[in-house]
């Protein structure tokens, strides 16, 4: 059978009604790109924010017709509010001017902050990210979860690095996840953990050639679509750097707040300002700063060796005004344990390494169970 084409599935999305219910939702231009993989269908419809919980069943509906579709074996489909959508839809009146203000008649109206939707279930959700590659984000990522659930939380991890998902090896989880009713995906589990990854669901020698819109539809199926249970904290291993996936968690989910993984040297600690100045201006509460690869012990000797120099992301974090969470050392321990899957907090429960993550997480939940949900930002690019 041949490949299924873009085309072939835009013009069976053509009978999906829009909400005008005169035209069809590709007519309306609701339909984001459309990307194909191994059989399985990715797109998004782009919705008024304020209408996406009514707008549900017509993302369903999408879903079903390509499901049906031969030759295809799957489909990811996501509601999202990142562009005006074409459909026409009752704009919400623009906030009244305080008596008296002076305006000026032609000054744009600032665009009212949509409410961000939750998980059902789950309790906070926290990001872990970090200005660049290579700087051990996602071993603090897992090492933090494990820690979380160390402390007596009921805590999952999501993988949010669409392009690069390291959790499946970090956590020795293989296999693919089941689907309840062949559309809520069941997560995996191991050490304890409830965990979701894109890895799980394409081969990992697959190259992601994925535009901004189909990471955005991934990420919120992901994040939604997946039966979490009751969890107390959810951690979200960001992809490095500051791109859609970070922007959409931050004006889509209504984030507890965010780790920035730094290692000590000045380099890497102008990149974690980005990240950091990146969730500062969305409105999302910096948790504090972890300075990874603090230190190196030697193995043989125990002997301490400040190979990256040392104290720049406490510095950074006094200079800045934001919690610094702790050093964690560069150990063999942590390489080992990484590339085993078995990850130091849940090998090496009573190590002092494992003691630095449980007081790390400590530190974290303290600052979450004071922090209020927060609406969803206005960006304004200047």
């Amino acid at each position: 059978m041949a490949d299924i084409t873009k085309e072939q599935v835009l013009e069976t999305l053509k009978t999906v009604r829009g909400p005008d219910l005169e035209h069809n939702i590709v007519e309306l231009g609701m339909v984001s790109d459309v990307f194909i993989s191994d059989g399985k269908v990715y797109f998004s419809i782009t919705v008024p924010a304020e209408r996406a919980k009514d707008l549900e069943p017509m993302r369903l509906a999408a879903e079903r017709v390509v499901k049906q579709m031969p030759g295809v074996k799957g489909a990811m489909v996501a509601l999202t509010a990142d562009k005006k959508a074409g459909a026409p839809a009752a704009r919400p009146a623009p906030p009244q001017a305080a008596p008296h203000a002076h305006s000026h008649p032609h000054a744009p109206q600032q665009p009212p902050r949509a409410a961000k939707i939750g998980v059902p279930g789950v309790g906070a959700i926290i990001a872990v990210a970090s200005g660049k590659g290579g700087v051990g984000k996602s071993t603090t990522a897992v090492n933090l979860a494990l820690g979380l659930l160390a402390n007596g939380l009921r805590v999952g991890i999501l993988d949010a690095d669409v392009y690069g998902p390291s959790m499946p090896r970090l956590l020795k989880i293989s296999g693919k996840p089941s689907q309840i009713d062949g559309r809520i995906i069941v997560p995996m589990e191991n050490y304890g953990l409830k965990v979701m990854s894109m890895g799980f669901l394409v081969e990992e020698e697959t190259a992601m050639i994925w535009r901004g819109p189909m990471v955005q539809s991934a990420l919120l199926q992901m994040l939604r679509e997946v039966a979490w249970g009751e969890l107390d904290v959810l951690v979200v291993d960001m992809p490095p750097g500051t791109g859609d996936v970070q922007l959409t968690m931050a004006q889509q989910v209504p984030l507890a707040g965010a780790v920035i993984v730094s290692t000590p040297q000045d380099l890497a600690l102008i990149d974690a300002r980005k990240g950091l100045n990146m969730f500062r201006k969305v409105e999302v509460p910096v948790l504090g700063i972890v300075e990874n690869m603090s230190y190196f012990i030697a193995p043989d000797t125990g002997a301490r060796y400040d190979i990256f120099g040392h104290g720049g992301a406490r510095k950074e974090a006094e200079r800045i005004g934001v919690p610094f969470l702790g050093e964690v050392p560069l150990t063999m321990s942590i390489r080992e344990t990484s590339d085993a899957g078995t990850p130091l907090v849940a090998a090496e429960p009573e190590g002092v390494v494992a003691g630095i993550y449980r007081e790390i997480a400590a530190k974290v939940w303290a600052q979450v169970a004071n922090t209020p949900l927060r609406a969803a930002p206005a960006i304004v690019f200047e």
